[in-house]
Formats: structure tokens, C-alpha cells, sequence
């Protein structure tokens, strides 16, 4: 097990850094773990307001900065996203975590709680989505958005796409720090990203998933939308679901307070 700490920088001065297999993660708290993977246009800063609340609440939270993110390494090939959650669960050795995934990030949950149910406590799906591959129609879109990437860079795809993330309602802090994450991507793991989306539907997933689950979505969410999520709800056995107000589809930065509530309160009934 490869394992490397360090204090977070000043801009993140809640919780620190840890890098195992490749992928740094930012921890906060102490208490039963919970697993947090942010949207393909985000990195480990998108959830940590979120974690911040849920470790103040006694949980101990790792945001993960996904492959090609943040301040993991970028990918040298092909990505399997659920197996490495697994790989880096079983090297904390914390036991069987609490996963949270907005958009992408739920789409990689889910397949890991597929995967492996004996690893994962519960699962919370934010403003997510069975995949591109739903679709022949969605999967293009989705593979379309790499040369997209390549040919604007980083910045003006951001301004492209960022502010559609986004309620009416967002206020212009939220709004900056949503486009700063997504000017911060780059093409090595959006493209690992993108790739996994386009070749993932989890329809015949769902049903058969074995772990409590909660299903999120802002109710301004334009982009997988309150239509998918509840597709996502009603196809997995007994999972509960909520619209959030006032969000859009980066609801898990732009309510934290109000996905920390319904998540504890989910949390509280599973006990």
C-alpha cells in the first residue's frame, strides 16, 4: 500500500491530504467512513463543503480527487473508476464505507456498490444518472465533449459549459468556484471519464443492488435532471429520493447544508 500525508495547502485548510494508489483524497473528521466522488467536471473541492458538515456531524470523509484530477496522477490507460474505490477501500481498512457520488461520481458508486456490496455501508446518488450509454444519442454527446476539451482547453470550455451546472438561484460565489473546477480539468481524465460514461448504462444494474440508497437532485437540475434521478430512485429496491429547492445540477456546491441534512437523516433511519 502506497501511502503519503501531508498537510492541506492554505486554500484548504479543513482537513489534510493522503495519496494511496495514485489518487490523493482529502480527509476530514473521525468516525464511520464516508467516500465522496465528485462530477466529471469537478475534483475533490466540489464535495468538501458537504464533507466538511458530515465530519462536524462525526464522520470521517475522504473526497477523492478521480484519476487525472486534482492532484491525483493522470492516467497512462484505460481506467476501471469502481475497482479503484474498492482498491483504495480495502487499503484504508476503515470497513464498509458510506458512498456519496454527484453525476459522474454516482455513476462510479453505483457500479462499486454493484461490484462489491459488502464494501460499501450505504449509497447517496446526487443529481446522477445510469450513464451515456442509455443512449447511442447520449454516448456520442459524450465522447464529443474530449475533442471539444482539446480544442478549446480548459478555460473557455468552462465558460462554455460551467453555468448550465447551475440554479438561477446560485449565488456568484458558488457560480465562480464551479467554473474554477471545471477550467481546472484536464484531458487525460476527462478523457477516462468521458470514455467510462459513454460505455456505461446501469438499467439492469439497479434492481439488484443490495445497500440502502438515497437518490438527490437539485430541482433546477437541466442536465441529467429530476426525470433521471427518478428513474434511478424507482429502479433501485426500497431507495428513498429527494428534490433539493433552489439547486441545480451542482446541488451537492450549491446546498451543502441541505443535502448534509437529508443525508444524516438518511444515515439516522439506516440505524
Amino acid at each position: 500500500m502506497q501511502l503519503h500525508t501531508e498537510a492541506a495547502p492554505a486554500t484548504r485548510s479543513l482537513g489534510s491530504r493522503i495519496s494511496l494508489h495514485g489518487v490523493s483524497l482529502v480527509v476530514r473528521g473521525e468516525g464511520a467512513p464516508v467516500f465522496l466522488m465528485h462530477g466529471i467536471g469537478g475534483n475533490a473541492s466540489s464535495c468538501g463543503a458537504l464533507a466538511q458538515l458530515l465530519s462536524e456531524a462525526g464522520y470521517r470523509t475522504f473526497c477523492w480527487d478521480a484519476p487525472g484530477y486534482g492532484q491525483s496522477a493522470d492516467p497512462q490507460g484505460p481506467v476501471d473508476h469502481p475497482g479503484l474505490v474498492l482498491q483504495v477501500l480495502a487499503s484504508l481498512a476503515l470497513g464498509p464505507a458510506h458512498l456519496i457520488g454527484t453525476s459522474w461520481g454516482g455513476v462510479i458508486a453505483t457500479r462499486a456498490a454493484a461490484q462489491a456490496p459488502g464494501a460499501v455501508r450505504s449509497l447517496v446518488l446526487a443529481d446522477s444518472t445510469r450513464g451515456s450509454a442509455v443512449t447511442g444519442e447520449s454516448a456520442d454527446r459524450m465522447l464529443a465533449r474530449v475533442p471539444e476539451l482539446a480544442e478549446l482547453g480548459p478555460e473557455a470550455f468552462a465558460d462554455r459549459r460551467a453555468t448550465r451546472l447551475l440554479s438561477p438561484a446560485a449565488d456568484a460565489a458558488t457560480a465562480a468556484a464551479v467554473r474554477s473546477e471545471m477550467a481546472g480539468v484536464r484531458l487525460p481524465g476527462y478523457t477516462a471519464a468521458a470514455t467510462m460514461m459513454a460505455a456505461t448504462d446501469t438499467s439492469n444494474v439497479l434492481p439488484s443492488l443490495q445497500v440502502p440508497s438515497l437518490v438527490l437532485v437539485g430541482e433546477d437540475d437541466v442536465i441529467t435532471g429530476v426525470d433521471e434521478s427518478r428513474i434511478l430512485a424507482e429502479s433501485i429496491t426500497d431507495a428513498s429520493f429527494k428534490i433539493i429547492p433552489r439547486a441545480g445540477h451542482a446541488a451537492v456546491q450549491e446546498k451543502p447544508a441541505e443535502m448534509a441534512s437529508s443525508i444524516l437523516e438518511f444515515w439516522k433511519r439506516l440505524t
